[in-house]
């Protein structure tokens, strides 16, 4: 039982070299540009609220609130867990320390599958952003994006950080167009909001259920998922006790409103329910203004989606950086997915990241949409637990930001998460189980026996608690 859930332990011993650690580069203003550039709102207002949309019609707007709330809960939980125990590894460095190796490991796992999964698939609507100027086949630009935010991944962060802080300019310039040209077009009341329709085959309507609903948490949950990317950055943050909880904190707001304030203009300015239904952001913002303002618009979610790209490498990599320190591998393994190149990035890691995610875009991934909600439900479900052991033992004294409210947010979180789970299609949580289950096997034959010298989580020496 102590390798599933036990109380908090001191950090494992190193064995052998010290491990590196990554240079502290970035404020609360560059981390929080990082941070909103991996949230991607108009990549995310374009490319996966359309989703939504077809879902729960009228009620994007109710769902996406729903699941900002709960993420707020969420972002408490990330805020103090990551400043308490400030790694590139993030959640499952904070699981693995707080609530056992085994759980530790589960958050890694479901954390890998988000992160090589969401880059590639954001990657291929840049297709759809650029037909104004050229026609692209969607893998194709969704590699070309890959390739060059490896590119990008491996330079300096600091530079990254001015790099994605332009696009976020450019994204944010964009979704407040989207914004003003639905509420200029408004065709329906605020009532409608709180009035949930969606468009049906043969032009039928019916309402969207409180089921329909929970069922679409999971996809709101994914629209805002980028906070948690603060608490990967917390060894490249200055002064991360007090960095990290800033950081995460507002990125959820600056996100919130950014993404919110749109879905809702597009929800009173759809034409009609069929158009809002099919989720042709696009469409509507051409029959909202002229050609020349769709494309300029089309061209700020093709950056947006470049940015996102680029940030979701650069956190991507240094998961699977922390994971080699941690000893989760082989030797061999373990060494090179260790190595920084001359501008203090995990190389290895960064290719090892950018490269397959590149391929992915040639296979079908419309059931990993799925697979990504049901696998950050899990996530967060698996830090809420983690929170719940964050005032014991050595770590009661250590001074950390502090959620209030706690135990209740934590509690409250399990269970709404759980039951947010359970509405999820059958098929998209066999799939997770079966990657979990591997991974479980994984870790029983190969890690298990080898507890003294593989999956040693530790912190970075100078932020030790």
């Amino acid at each position: 039982m102590t390798d599933t859930l036990s109380a908090p332990h001191a950090l494992a011993p190193q064995t052998g070299p010290a491990p590196q650690k990554l240079k502290r580069s970035i404020g609360v203003v560059g981390g929080t540009l990082l941070t909103l550039s991996c949230v991607t709102p108009a990549s995310t207002l374009f490319v996966v609220v359309p989703d939504l949309f077809g879902g729960v019609g009228t009620y994007a707007a109710l769902t996406i609130a729903i699941g900002s709330l709960l993420c707020i809960g969420v972002a408490f939980c990330y805020s103090e867990l990551g400043t308490l125990i400030p790694s590139a590894g993030g959640e499952y460095a904070i699981v693995s320390t707080l609530a056992g190796r085994l759980a530790g490991w589960l958050v890694f796992v479901l954390s890998l599958l988000v992160v090589m999964i969401v880059p590639p698939v954001i990657a291929m609507g840049t297709a759809d952003y650029l037909a104004p100027l050229v026609h692209v086949p969607a893998p194709l630009a969704g590699a070309a994006v890959m390739l060059l935010a490896t590119l990008a991944g491996l330079l300096d962060l600091r530079a990254n950080a001015w790099i994605t802080g332009i696009f976020l300019v450019l994204e944010v310039v964009a979704a407040g167009i989207v914004a003003i040209l639905g509420f200029a077009h408004s065709e329906r009341g605020v009532g409608a909001l709180v009035h949930g329709q969606v468009a049906g085959e043969g032009g039928t309507h019916s309402l969207v259920t409180g089921a329909m609903v929970v069922s679409g948490l999971a996809i709101a949950l994914f629209i805002t998922q980028g906070f948690s990317t603060a608490v990967y950055l917390s060894e490249e943050l200055e002064n991360p006790r007090k960095s990290v909880a800033r950081t995460v904190l507002a990125t959820l707001a600056i996100s919130t409103v950014v993404i919110l304030v749109p879905v809702v203009a597009i929800t009173l300015g759809a034409g009609d329910l069929e158009t809002l239904t099919g989720g042709d952001i696009s469409g509507m913002i051409a029959a909202w203004s002229n050609s020349a303002v769709g494309t300029f618009i089309s061209l700020c979610v093709a950056l947006a989606i470049v940015n996102a790209g680029i940030v979701m490498v650069i956190q991507n990599s240094r998961v699977l950086f922390a994971s080699a320190r941690d000893k989760a591998w082989p030797q061999p393994v373990n060494n090179a997915l260790s190595r920084l190149g001359r501008f203090g990035s995990p190389w290895v890691a960064t290719l090892l990241v950018g490269v397959p995610g590149a391929a992915l875009c040639f296979v079908n991934l419309d059931t990993l949409y799925g697979v990504t909600g049901v696998s950050v439900t899990g996530m967060y479900l698996l830090v809420a637990v983690a929170a719940l052991f964050s005032r014991r033992g050595a770590h009661r004294e250590v001074a950390a930001w502090r959620m209030p409210l706690w135990p209740v947010v934590p509690v409250l979180l399990i269970g709404v998460l759980a039951y947010v789970l359970s509405m999820q299609d059958t098929e998209y949580l066999l799939w997770t189980g079966g990657i979990t289950a591997a991974a479980t096997l994984y870790w029983a034959l190969y890690l298990r026996p080898r507890k003294d010298t593989r999956w040693l989580v530790s912190i970075p020496e100078d932020e030790q608690v």
